[in-house]
């Protein structure tokens, strides 16, 4: 099943997609291993970054042949890229979606980079995702006033053509202070004028009762990418407090299981399930 249709079907039950970010084989695998222990799909997204640092045809691999191994179905795609080129490259190795992300230029600009991107992927038939508003980057504030204007969320898509729409209604990239808040009343204007698929990223600090209210009422992709580092990162400190052993063999697998028991509760989160 290719995503776009995916998306359409989650959207219709009123649940999302979870898309998590990953960083190595070892946070690959934890995610992975979460959506074939519970038969769920999840969408594996990587950063130009993370494909700078591993290489283009080994993430492919990786996600791929990981996938293979934990029976999951998943789909993979580029994550805030604003390079042209890259997103090419993405598209000819087989990513089922992308991003471009022009969300710091002002809407004209945005809307013209986007429609090239949208006019490059039609022959892959994947899904192509883009932000309006402005979707706070780590240790940023959040500002009401790049907040998606739903006027601005509708000239986007249409005159864009994207299948997906990420959008500013209180989330952050990053650590959150405080309680995140999000702006349901303005989710709800936005999706009452576009049926693109609208996206929430910055999910991760999130509590699950307010990313539930969110799904049922309107967002059908959530990103999370923060507390997928910090845990991994957090799990392999604690480990080795405790332990001399230097055999990344022994000492991986561990902060393997806490990514897992993670993302199988977000996996539970984003697709309503008790």
């Amino acid at each position: 099943m290719r995503l776009i249709e995916k998306l359409e079907e989650v959207q219709i039950q009123k649940k999302a997609l979870l898309a998590a970010n990953f960083y190595n084989l070892e946070t690959c695998r934890g995610i992975v291993k979460a959506a074939g222990t519970l038969g769920s799909p999840v969408i594996l997204q990587l950063t130009p970054g993370s494909i700078k640092y591993m290489g283009l045809k080994t993430v492919v691999g990786i996600a791929r042949t990981v996938s293979a191994e934990e029976k999951a179905q998943t789909w993979l795609h580029l994550d805030h890229c604003s390079d042209i080129s890259l997103i090419k490259s993405c598209l000819d190795e087989g990513f089922d979606s992308v991003m471009i992300d022009a969300s710091d230029k002002n809407i004209e600009e945005n809307i013209l980079l986007t429609k090239q991107v949208v006019k490059l992927a039609q022959g892959y038939k994947v899904n192509v995702e883009a932000e309006v508003g402005y979707v706070p980057k780590p240790n940023s504030e959040i500002e009401n006033d790049k907040f998606t204007e739903p006027a601005d969320a509708k000239r986007f898509a249409e005159e864009t053509g994207i299948t997906s729409l990420a959008i500013a209604i209180g989330s952050k990239h990053g650590f959150y202070k405080g309680e995140p808040k999000l702006d349901i009343d303005r989710l709800i204007a936005i999706k009452n004028v576009t049926d693109a698929y609208l996206v929430l990223h910055g999910a991760s600090g999130i509590p699950s009762e307010i990313l539930r209210e969110a799904i049922k009422n309107g967002i059908t992709k959530v990103n999370v990418a923060t507390d997928t580092k910090d845990l991994f990162m957090k799990s392999l400190k604690e480990i080795m407090k405790n332990s001399d052993d230097i055999d990344l063999r022994n000492v991986f697998p561990l902060a393997i299981n806490e990514i897992q028991k993670m993302i199988e509760q977000k996996i539970k989160t984003v697709s309503m399930i008790n």
